[in-house]
């Protein structure tokens, strides 16, 4: 059941239907309804609705003469993405280097903390989900809403490849040890290194899911949680 915070109920239930799309929970082609989500989620149907209407707009789920079914993302898609990433991640990076609040990075090094915890644990759903808000923290220090809006949905949408990524090609340390590496650069003020980590991740990332892709077939996986 979602639990209620000091956000509103339809972006609870969005949050939630966008995470187990994009971690595979639910699986590409599946077919789901306002009624068995509702159920699921311990929720009225308008929220629901509200919600779905959102990831249709996103493209993520789609109505079909069976019903509403869900998309989710392709290798295709995937490619795509990193495309932008390797033409914008950069640049947002190395301003947020320039303006991370204390705060903010405070909360990147505890992440880093508990993902080399977690990776020694083996566990690649946690380290995965403390990837993407490792990556969401650096996104809002940028101090850009733009570069923002456009990399925070660009990294939640390769979530399922990610956590294949780290399962199955044993990256989940070589991943962590990157991060670690750029929190000491943003730390450190040093451009010039947040820009050649950064590169050197994104390209070590894609090139884990592709081959772990061709080897596996991501798009037939589920996910466990």
């Amino acid at each position: 059941m979602i639990e209620y915070k000091n956000v509103s109920l339809a972006d609870r239930v969005y949050d939630q239907l966008e995470y187990n799309i994009l971690s595979g929970a639910y699986a590409q082609g599946e077919i789901i309804s306002e009624t068995r989500l509702s159920e699921e989620l311990g929720v009225s149907r308008t929220p629901i609705r509200e919600a779905m209407s959102r990831l249709s707009h996103e493209k993520l789920i789609k109505e079909s003469t069976m019903g509403t079914v869900v998309v989710g993302v392709t290798e295709k898609d995937v490619k795509d993405l990193f495309e932008v990433k390797r033409r914008i991640e950069v640049m947002a990076t190395r301003r947020a280097a320039e303006h991370f609040s204390e705060e903010g990075l405070k909360a990147l090094k505890d992440n880093v903390d508990q993902q080399e915890f977690y990776a020694q644990k083996g566990d690649a759903v946690k380290v995965r989900d403390l990837d993407t808000e490792f990556h969401d923290i650096i996104y809002r220090e940028c101090g850009s809403i733009t570069f923002e809006t456009i990399l925070t949905p660009i990294h939640h949408k390769m979530m399922k490849f990610r956590r294949l990524s780290l399962e199955k090609s044993h990256r989940i340390m070589a991943s962590v040890a990157e991060h670690r590496a750029l929190y000491n650069a943003i730390a450190e003020k040093d451009g010039d290194k947040v820009d050649t980590i950064v590169l050197m991740h994104i390209d070590h990332a894609y090139n884990s899911i592709m081959e772990v892709n061709e080897q596996y077939g991501t798009n037939n996986s589920t996910e466990n949680h």
